[in-house]
């Protein structure tokens, strides 16, 4: 199967300055990536410009992928389309320890767009930035009611990294 992220830099890398667009969508599948975190069905969309210097060539632009989970404090559905910024760098001759090689005048956007999306994928979203969590007694969402739960017996052992965090800005 052809690779549809391969992109012809023969012609660019002879002439720097030279600028290609790259706009395509395509199914996580397609790129070897099986997580459940992504949105089955869903395809990933890459909106990149790759311009040739005089020792490679440099990939700008952004990758949008639809992913779904748990909030980590309340376990409510959550899910989001992420807005990733990419900005990186192809070259022959490989000098920069973060680039990605042009292998037979070609470069391949494929690793990069799984890497990038990968790591963006976020382990343990939250609902909103202010979520209150659960209950640790009865399991009521704070955010929906408050329960007549005691609170919860504070071990002293703790109380000095307690005083760290107070001071800490949110």
């Amino acid at each position: 199967m052809r690779n549809p992220l391969l992109v012809n830099a023969l012609e660019m890398l002879r002439r720097p300055g030279t600028a290609k667009e790259v706009e395509i969508s395509i199914l996580p599948s397609v790129l070897d990536i099986d997580d459940q975190r992504l949105v089955p069905g869903t395809e990933i969309t890459v909106e990149v410009q790759c311009e040739s210097l005089s020792d490679g060539i440099v990939v700008n632009g952004h990758i949008e992928a639809e992913f779904h989970g748990e909030c980590r404090r309340c376990l409510q559905p959550v899910g989001s389309v992420l807005h990733i910024e990419v900005h990186e760098l192809y070259q022959l001759v490989v000098t920069d320890p973060d680039a990605f090689a042009i292998h037979n005048d070609q470069i391949d956007l494929a690793p990069m767009v799984r890497e990038t999306v990968l790591i963006e994928l976020p382990d343990a979203p939250l609902c909103r930035i202010d979520c209150a969590g659960l209950c640790p007694t009865c399991g009521v969402d704070f955010n929906v009611e408050n329960c007549g739960c005691a609170a919860p017996i504070i071990d002293s052992r703790w109380a000095a990294l307690d005083a760290l965090r107070d001071q800490l800005p949110e």
